[in-house]
């Protein structure tokens, strides 16, 4: 579908020269003399490789049309990570490089949004934050401030955030799937 390209916002793909492109950064600019224009910073959905495309604010640019399936992560195999449609049961298989840092936080029947493009898969968005076990923490250390220190913790996917001096191991805490944050101890 056609768009201005003044309309195009991070995260948004578009075919542009025959490929299909995800926008990294947009910026408007005005320069001193002429018009403005907006500045795209892309990457191939591809192949990687990343290049930055100028538009005139008025111009259009056609946005590539992403179908959104609700799938439920089943297993993950090497690199291979299997996923099921939940409406009509098919099992898909995608790299580990489409789904990027926050495969970590995959677990055995989390519910997933695949995005497609004329069937092949372009991305897994995760949900928000996921609730995990710790399963190493370091002792407290007296004299500490519970407001301003924070200790290393091992969760049981193996990943290591900050926690606040008072987790200790066995405890469930709340992780942002963005940023790999701990965000707080689990309700459950």
């Amino acid at each position: 579908m056609k768009v201005n390209a003044n309309q195009m916002r991070a995260g948004h793909v578009l075919e542009h020269n025959g490929k299909l492109w995800v926008i990294t950064k947009t910026a408007i600019v005005q320069p001193g003399k002429g018009g403005a224009f907006i500045q795209l910073e892309m990457k191939d959905v591809r192949t990687g490789t990343k290049s930055i495309e100028r538009f005139r604010t008025q111009e259009t640019v056609e946005r590539a049309r992403l179908d959104e399936h609700e799938m439920t992560f089943l297993y993950a195999e090497g690199d291979s990570y299997t996923f099921m449609d939940k409406e009509n049961f098919e099992q898909v298989v995608i790299d580990r490089e489409i789904i990027g840092d926050q495969a970590v936080f995959l677990q055995d029947g989390m519910e997933v949004t695949v995005q497609t493009h004329e069937g092949s898969p372009l991305g897994v968005e995760i949900p928000g934050k996921v609730t995990l076990t710790i399963v190493e923490a370091d002792p407290v250390v007296k004299g500490q401030t519970a407001s301003s220190s924070y200790k290393p913790a091992k969760l049981e996917n193996g990943v290591s955030v900050l926690v606040p001096p008072h987790i200790d191991a066995g405890t469930r805490i709340v992780v942002d799937t963005a940023t790999g944050e701990y965000v707080e101890r689990a309700k459950d």
